[in-house]
C-alpha cells in the first residue's frame, strides 16, 4: 500500500518538473536566440517479489516469469532543442546578426568565454562590440601586414569604433590619365591660339587638395600631329597658387623651398615677375600617329616613346608633403570631329589604381557574410576592421546553460580551442539586419502541457485512492 502512495508522490514530482520546463519554454518564446528545452522520464527502482525460473525437465515444471513491482519514475534528462533553428525576424539593424549554420557566436564576460545563438548586438561607450547583457563579442583582428585580412588567432574583444578607426588616414595621388580626343581643326588648339586647357585634380601626403591646370597646343603652323603640354598653374583648394608667390616689392617669384626643385617631367619653370606667369623650359611634347590619330608617345619625331608625364619629380621627399604624379595620355586619340577638342581628366590610373584620396570620417559599418567588419568613410574608403569568430561542438546539446542568452562548454560538450572559425569553412554563413528568434513551438508545448497535467492529476489520484484503501484497512477495527 505504501509503495504506491511513493510512486505517485514520484509521478507528481517529475510532472512538476517537466511542468517547470515548458513554463520556462513558453516564457521565452520571444527571447532571441532561445533554445527550447525537453523532459524524458525513465521508471526507476523494482522490488522483485519472486525471480524467474526457467523449465525443469525432471519435474515437468514449467518456467516462470519473475514478478516485479516498480516504485515510481524520475527524471532522465532534460535535454536543450539546440540545434533546431528559431525563426528568422528582420530588423533591419546591421549590428541584429543571424548564424546560418550550427555555430556559436563567442563572447566574454568577466574574463570567461561563453557561446550565444543571440545576435542582438550593439556597440559600447569604448567602441567595442558587445551583447545586450553586456559581454564582449570576441573574434579575430586585422592584420598589421596586410589590412585586407585578419589574422585567425586567439580570439579578442572587437573595438570596431576605436578611436583609430574613427578616421582613415589620407592617401597622396600618384597616378592620373587624360582621356578624350584631340581634333586638328579646332582652331583654339593651333599654334599661337589660346590651348585646350585641363585641369587635374589631385591629392598630397595630408589629403589636402590641388589642381593641376594644363595646355595643349600644337607644336607649330605646319605641324598638326604634335601638342606641347604647357603647365600653366597648380592650386590649392582655397584658388592659391603653389608654384608663384609675389614679394615685398610686388614682384612674381617662385615659391619657397618646398618647391625649389619642381619638375614637369623633365622641364623646370620660369616665372614671369611682371605678370605670375608660369613657363616650363622645355614643354613635353604628345605625339600622334598622323595616319591613324593614335597616341604615339611623349616626343616630337617617330621616335616618341613612353605614355606618361611625371609632375612633381625631382622634389625631395623629406622636406615636402607631396608625391609624384604620373599623367597618362596614351588614350587621348586625334581624330577627325567637329572641330572641337574634348579632353578630361580622371584621377588614378586605367585600373583606378594611385587616384589617393583625403583624410575621411567614419560614415557607417556593415558585415559581410562570413563575418568581416568593414567601416565606410566619407573620402571613399571602405576599411577591414576585425572579423566575428565562431565555435563549434561535437555535442552542443551538452552546453550548459548560464542564463542572459549564453552557454557554457562542459565535460560532454566538447572544447573550445580559444581560435574558433570563420563562419563560411563549415557551409554557414551569417545574416545581417536579421535575428534568429526563440524555436519554442506554442503547438508543442501546449500539446506537452496538458499530457503533463493529465499525468499530474493521475498521479494525484493515486495517492488518494491509496489513501481511501489505508483508511478502508483501519477500518477494520471498528
Amino acid at each position: 500500500m505504501m509503495r504506491s502512495l511513493y510512486s505517485g508522490i514520484s509521478g507528481l514530482s517529475v510532472h512538476q518538473t517537466k511542468m517547470d520546463v515548458i513554463g520556462n519554454n513558453i516564457a521565452n518564446v520571444n527571447t532571441v536566440g532561445y533554445k527550447s528545452s525537453r523532459v524524458a522520464f525513465s521508471d526507476i527502482f523494482y522490488q522483485t517479489i519472486q525471480s524467474a525460473t526457467g523449465p525443469n525437465e525432471a519435474t515437468g515444471a514449467a518456467g516462470q516469469n519473475g514478478m516485479q513491482i516498480g516504485l515510481g519514475s524520475t527524471v532522465s534528462s532534460i535535454v536543450s532543442s539546440i540545434t533546431k533553428n528559431g525563426g528568422a525576424q528582420r530588423t533591419d539593424n546591421p549590428f541584429d546578426i543571424m548564424i546560418n549554420g550550427d555555430s556559436f557566436f563567442v563572447v566574454n564576460q568577466g574574463g570567461t568565454n561563453y557561446f550565444t545563438k543571440a545576435g542582438d548586438f550593439k556597440v559600447d561607450a569604448d567602441g567595442t562590440l558587445c551583447t545586450s547583457s553586456g559581454a564582449t563579442v570576441m573574434g579575430w583582428q586585422v592584420d598589421p601586414k596586410d589590412p585586407t585580412r585578419t589574422v585567425a588567432d586567439m580570439v579578442s574583444p572587437l573595438r570596431i569604433m576605436a578611436p583609430e578607426n574613427q578616421y582613415s588616414a589620407p592617401v597622396a595621388t600618384t597616378n592620373s590619365y587624360i582621356s578624350g580626343n584631340i581634333d586638328s581643326k579646332d582652331t583654339q588648339i593651333a599654334y599661337g591660339a589660346s590651348g585646350k586647357t585641363v585641369t587635374v585634380s589631385f591629392y598630397d601626403n595630408l589629403g589636402q587638395s590641388y589642381n593641376a591646370t594644363l595646355k595643349l597646343n600644337q607644336v607649330s603652323a605646319t605641324d598638326t600631329h604634335d601638342y606641347t603640354v604647357q603647365l600653366v598653374d597648380i592650386t590649392d583648394s582655397k584658388g592659391k597658387s603653389i608654384l608663384v608667390t609675389k614679394d615685398a616689392s610686388g614682384n612674381y617669384t617662385k615659391s619657397g623651398a618646398e618647391l625649389s626643385t619642381f619638375k614637369f617631367g623633365n622641364s623646370s619653370y620660369t616665372v614671369d615677375s611682371a605678370t605670375g606667369a608660369v613657363t616650363l623650359d622645355t614643354p613635353p611634347v604628345l605625339s600622334f600617329d598622323p595616319t591613324t590619330g593614335k597616341f604615339h608617345g611623349i616626343g616630337a619625331d617617330a621616335s616618341a616613346t613612353g605614355k606618361s608625364i611625371k609632375m612633381i619629380s625631382g622634389m625631395s621627399t623629406a622636406t615636402n608633403h607631396f608625391s609624384d604624379i604620373n599623367i597618362d595620355f596614351s588614350t587621348i586619340t586625334m581624330f577627325a570631329g567637329s572641330g572641337n577638342t574634348t579632353l578630361s581628366s580622371t584621377p588614378g590610373d586605367l585600373d583606378g589604381l594611385g587616384k589617393g584620396r583625403k583624410a575621411g570620417h567614419m560614415t557607417g559599418l556593415s558585415v559581410d557574410t562570413s563575418g568581416k567588419i568593414y567601416g565606410s568613410y566619407d573620402n571613399g574608403d571602405n576599411r577591414l576592421l576585425g572579423q566575428i569568430a565562431v565555435a563549434s561542438f561535437s555535442n552542443p546539446a551538452g552546453l550548459e546553460a548560464k542564463g542572459g542568452n549564453m552557454f557554457a562548454e562542459t565535460q560532454n560538450s566538447g572544447k573550445f580551442d580559444g581560435i574558433g572559425h570563420d563562419v563560411s569553412s563549415d557551409g554557414g554563413s551569417f545574416t545581417t539586419g536579421v535575428l534568429e528568434m526563440s524555436n519554442v513551438d506554442l503547438a508543442s508545448e501546449f500539446t506537452e502541457m496538458i499530457t503533463t497535467q493529465r499525468g499530474f492529476q493521475a498521479n494525484s489520484k493515486i495517492i488518494t485512492t491509496s489513501d481511501t484503501l489505508l483508511e478502508e484497512l483501519i477500518n477494520l477495527k471498528r
